[in-house]
C-alpha cells in the first residue's frame, strides 16, 4: 500500500512542475475540507483549475484518467464550490485531468484541460 501512496506522490509531484512550467500557480496542492479533497488547485490568467492527478505504472486496466469517476467528478465540483465561497473568488473555473504513467525510469504525463464540465 506504501508503493501505491509512493507512486500517487511522484505523479502529483510530476504534474505540480508540468503546470509551473507551462504558467500556472500553484495555489493549493492536497486542499481537504472534511471529506472533500483535490488534488491541485492552480491558477492561469483569469482561470480557476481544479485539477485531479491520476497516476498509474501501467495502462493495462486502462488510462489512469479513464479512472476519474462520476462520483469523483461531483466531488470534485463539490470541493471547487467550497474553496471558491471560502476564498470568496469570482473566476472561471475549469476542471482538468493530469494522467501520468510511470515506471522507475520514466514517465509520460498527459494534461487533459476541460476534462468534464460541471452539470446543472
Amino acid at each position: 500500500m506504501a508503493e501505491l501512496h509512493d507512486t500517487g506522490k511522484k505523479g502529483e509531484a510530476l504534474a505540480v512542475a508540468h503546470l509551473q512550467k507551462h504558467g500556472y500557480q500553484v495555489l493549493e496542492t492536497n486542499w481537504r475540507k472534511g471529506s472533500l479533497e483535490v488534488d491541485i488547485i492552480a491558477k492561469k490568467e483569469d482561470i480557476l483549475v481544479i485539477a485531479e492527478v491520476k497516476t498509474r505504472r501501467t495502462s493495462y486496466f486502462g488510462e489512469p484518467e479513464e479512472f476519474v469517476t462520476r462520483a469523483k467528478q461531483k466531488n470534485l465540483i463539490r470541493a471547487a464550490n467550497l474553496y471558491i465561497n471560502i476564498n470568496n473568488l469570482d473566476l472561471e473555473t475549469r476542471f482538468d485531468i493530469i494522467s501520468v504513467l510511470m515506471n522507475e525510469d520514466q514517465h509520460k504525463l498527459h494534461h487533459i484541460e476541460d476534462a468534464f464540465y460541471p452539470t446543472l
